[in-house]
């Protein structure tokens, strides 16, 4: 029998709410016994994806960015989503040490430490429509319940 659970959260594109992203989306996870390396890939991960949307995707305006997250089994899927001005090159956007922002003193990695943590990392932008970020874990819960409803 298939295990699944979903959850959805918004807020405003600020950056004291990166935090709480950080710990909703792993307070979710918990739930497939991750050990603590396998929580803190998320943790990280869900840090550099919130950062992006507040940053890159709404500057200096303030908009929402949403997490949306489902389990299938041992597998966590999160999304962050912005409505902000988007990305016109993902694959340069991608490369590791590339940044927009140099004035802000950003090291360009952001999209490197996602594909590092997580297990699948899939970015779809489109230029003034936003940014969504889809990134997928696989988690080796050999201890969860399998009688979890």
């Amino acid at each position: 029998m298939e295990y699944k659970n979903y959850m959805k959260l918004e807020f405003e594109s600020k950056s004291q709410n990166e935090a709480f992203a950080r710990v909703v989306v792993a307070a979710f996870a918990s739930q497939l016994d991750p050990t603590i390396e396998e929580i803190t890939d998320v943790k990280t991960a869900v840090s550099e994806a919130v950062t992006n949307a507040i940053i890159h995707g709404y500057e200096k305006a303030t908009g929402m960015v949403r997490v949306i997250c489902t389990i299938r089994d041992n597998e966590l899927e999160v999304i962050i989503e912005d409505d902000g001005q988007g990305i016109v090159d993902v694959e340069k956007a991608m490369e590791p040490l590339y940044t927009s922002k140099p004035e802000l003193e950003r090291s360009g990695m952001g999209f490197t430490v996602m594909e590092t943590f997580m297990d699948k990392v899939d970015v779809y932008s489109e230029a003034g429509k936003g940014t969504r970020i889809k990134m997928v874990k696989k988690f080796n819960s050999l201890n969860r319940s399998k009688d979890v409803k």
